[in-house]
């Protein structure tokens, strides 16, 4: 009898070959006969009255079929609010907003006719940072705040830019600071920037004849582009249909609904045609939803030990123009203010602020990498003032089993892991211990920072998951469910998880690529390192649902109880006589006996799975459960920095987290190591550039700066395996935590070799330079 044990394997992705040759299929590569195109003209301003548009030349251009402007559809879109036209109506509110939109024949036609259209703008007082906004006499970047219809979860302020308030209350903060013997404060800066996926994102809308809407979208969302294409258009949603190929990479970006919004509209202007809208990088850039930007301030207070005492947390998270997933991240980041640390005194406000930037949407760590950056960077300096080593200061007030969260959950060891073991392992990896600075004698040094990290990826409260199993006549399955595919290798998972419940070969499960909301069973979104723990749950009962049809048919054929049966390597037979037995292709479908009689048909197992024990926030302390667990982690970088013109190479990164069990250790060990280039990347380059109008500067890849090939460090990654219960064989989330990790770490060690405080991101070496001379020094 064969014993596969899959789990921790690292078995080949089951999307490698198509990918290697070129056959994957993404939404851009469709096609069909009469196929049209969009393109759209977007603002140059970054907040401006819409005085006139003049669309007439436009509309006589050759190939051009129809051009929309917001009074097309005069409505609002939104997540939690509902703020956004699809389609600018009366006022644009950030550089690079779709103003209009031209459908033509060809791609070129209708770039040719954009150029044509003539818009008239009257400019508007920018705010142009979180921290402007929030100011007494800030302009409103929406002055009908307070009528905007709010689907719940969200608590717009009237007459502000604040489109969501996040508290924690715990303890007592000023009791807790007048008990501390020493105070540190930081305040630190990260701008907006962009998620620069390989892919640029993209949807193709038609409408049929019958009235079904057929969406194809590069999503990570297939079932939140249903929800809201019935929602704000009015469509059943049972004619709603939305189809996802492979996606090419989206790092958060393609959780929010917007191109498929503009693409129906755009099919419904030439009678139910099908329209295609992909957007060129530059609108990638900017015209789609961005990477979140931050400014905060954090103080900690602590003993002479060590130990904390209080946190008193201000997180201002610049939301851009439109709420859409900016008011869910600022929450997320805010209920895990304090970051990995046993806190009994905490006050937090974060606050979701709006702006006349490119409005934000998820960003792998969903908030977690900016929240992380502050309060790191305060416990490094806190470290200093103490003079105490910033590891040994982490392993002092590691949360623990038997600690609370900032939420007032209490933790275990199923919900939170073990972050020391983590904090351990990472020390090893880097060689802590061999010394966190030295002076080179050709003037250079390196140096050494880390930084821990948590995060709880917990969703709306009924965050759920199904899946399907059907079977071929060779006893092979079929896996059925709403995850995207998207680079990530969840589905080979799903097959590895699959195959060791049902004791085949990984070989003999055959897993559905592509998302079809009409046939796959509803999935939340494809988001939060979650995807395998609710579709892996899923597959679990799904598998079971199976077993348990296959043992009811084989105890009939077999003339037995269910309860004597097993199963392996494509078999059914009896525990007390292996030999007896029948194969599972002879009865997946149904089995017929000699005399022609059949009985119990084809074998379809189901499951389903929602988080369970979540509930809701209290909105004046924050108090609540917001998810299943908090996965737990450390990271460290090593630099090495030139002082004569404040350069700088990075050496060694390294990233441990308690990954529950890995189920394969290949698929999560690049995502860790995936997470942190783009962490340092991040950290280490990429910013949006906006000038005192709020235009952004560098909307090209030439000028948006990230990695180039050979700039990385040497990546080192490991796992400490804290199996969580309610997770698939224990396994916890792995995807975001390597970028949550990064920016922090990196700003320490460079703080600790060039013996500033550097608490802006990127780090430049001109920002560097900047402190060093006391130009830039701590501020925000």
């Amino acid at each position: 009898m064969d014993d596969y044990n899959l789990i921790g394997r690292s078995v080949q992705r089951k999307d490698a070959k198509r990918k290697v040759t070129g056959a994957a299929v993404y939404t851009d590569d469709f096609n069909k006969p009469g196929l049209l195109y969009a393109r759209m003209l977007i603002s140059p301003y970054a907040h401006a009255r819409i005085k006139a548009i003049d669309c007439s030349e436009a509309q006589k251009a050759s190939g051009v079929r129809a051009v929309l402007t917001g009074a097309y559809f005069p409505h609002l879109t939104g997540e939690l609010i509902i703020d956004r036209p699809p389609i600018a109506i009366d006022k644009v509110r950030y550089h690079g907003e779709p103003v209009a939109v031209v459908v033509a024949d060809s791609d070129a036609e209708a770039q040719a006719a954009v150029y044509l259209i003539k818009a008239e703008y009257e400019p508007l007082p920018v705010v142009n940072s979180p921290g402007e906004g929030i100011k007494m006499n800030a302009p409103l970047v929406h002055e009908r705040l307070g009528e905007y219809k709010v689907l719940g979860g969200a608590y717009p302020e009237a007459g502000t830019n604040i489109a969501n308030r996040t508290k924690i209350r715990k303890g007592d903060a000023e009791k807790g600071f007048r008990a501390s013997e020493v105070i540190a404060e930081a305040s630190v800066f990260i701008p907006p920037s962009d998620h620069a996926a390989m892919e640029t994102r993209s949807a193709i809308a038609e409408i049929q004849p019958d009235g079904n809407v057929i969406l194809t979208a590069c999503s990570q969302s297939p079932f939140i582009i249903k929800d809201q294409i019935s929602r704000f258009f009015r469509i059943a949603p049972g004619k709603v249909i939305v189809n996802v190929p492979f996606v090419g990479g989206a790092y958060g970006g393609k959780t929010s609904v917007q191109l498929e919004f503009i693409a129906l509209l755009c099919s419904g202007a030439v009678g139910g045609r099908a329209v295609k809208l992909t957007n060129l990088r530059e609108e990638d850039l900017i015209t789609s939803p961005d990477h979140i930007g931050l400014e905060a301030k954090v103080r900690l207070g602590a003993k002479r030990n060590g130990l904390l005492t209080a946190a008193e947390i201000t997180l201002l998270f610049d939301g851009g123009a439109y709420s859409d997933r900016a008011v869910v991240i600022s929450q997320s980041a805010g209920l895990d203010c304090t970051g990995p640390y046993n806190i009994e005194n905490v006050w937090c406000d974060s606050i979701c602020v709006y702006t006349n930037h490119p409005y934000a949407t998820a960003f792998r760590g969903f908030g977690h990498p900016e929240q992380a950056f502050a309060v790191e960077r305060a416990m490094d300096i806190l470290a200093d003032k103490l003079g105490m080593d910033p590891m040994e200061l982490r392993l002092r007030n590691a949360i623990l089993p038997g600690h609370t969260s900032a939420t007032q959950t209490v933790l275990n060891r199923n919900n939170v892991g073990d972050l020391p073991k983590c904090i351990q392992k990472v020390a090893e990896l880097i060689d802590w211990n061999d010394g966190i600075i030295a002076d080179r004698e050709d003037g250079k040094v390196r140096a050494k920072g880390i930084s821990c990290f948590w995060k709880n990826s917990g969703g709306v409260q009924n965050t759920e998951a199904g899946a399907v199993i059907t079977f071929n006549p060779d006893g092979s399955v079929n896996l059925i469910c709403g995850v995207v595919e998207m680079g990530q290798g969840t589905k080979t998972g799903l097959a590895q998880i699959l195959a060791e419940k049902m004791r085949m070969g990984v070989e003999k499960v055959h897993v559905i690529m592509q998302v079809n909301t009409q046939t796959d069973p509803n999935t939340w979104r494809t988001v939060a390192s979650k995807s395998l723990f609710l579709a892996g749950n899923a597959a679990l009962r799904a598998a079971e649902d199976a077993i348990r049809q296959l043992f009811r048919t084989a105890s009939i054929v077999l003339r037995t109880l269910p309860d004597e049966l097993d199963m392996c390597n494509g078999r059914i037979f009896l525990k007390s006589d292996p030999d007896t037995g029948i194969d599972i292709k002879d009865i997946a479908l149904g089995y017929t006996y000699p005399n022609g009689n059949s009985i119990q048909g084809q074998v379809i197992g189901r499951g389903s799975y929602v988080m369970e024990h979540l509930t809701h926030i209290n909105k004046q302390t924050g108090k609540g459960n917001p998810g299943p667990e908090w996965t737990v982690g450390a990271g460290a970088v090593e630099v090495e920095y030139d002082k004569l013109d404040h350069s700088y190479k990075l050496l060694r990164a390294a990233c441990v987290i308690d990954a529950g069990t890995v189920i394969n250790f290949k698929l999560a060990e690049g995502q860790l190591t995936g997470g942190m280039n783009t962490g340092l990347s991040f950290a280490s380059k990429e910013a949006f550039l906006f000038d005192e109008k709020g235009i952004v500067q560098n909307i090209q890849l030439r000028t948006y700066r990230t990695f180039r090939y050979g700039e990385n460090a040497q990546y080192l990654a490991d796992f400490v395996q804290t199996a969580e219960a309610d997770a698939p064989y224990g396994a916890r989330g792995v995807g975001e935590y390597g970028t949550v990790a990064m920016p922090a770490a990196l700003a320490n060690s460079l703080s600790r070799a060039a013996r500033v405080p550097l608490n802006k991101l990127p780090l430049i070496p001109e920002y560097i330079w900047r402190v060093k001379r006391g130009e830039d020094h701590d501020s925000v």
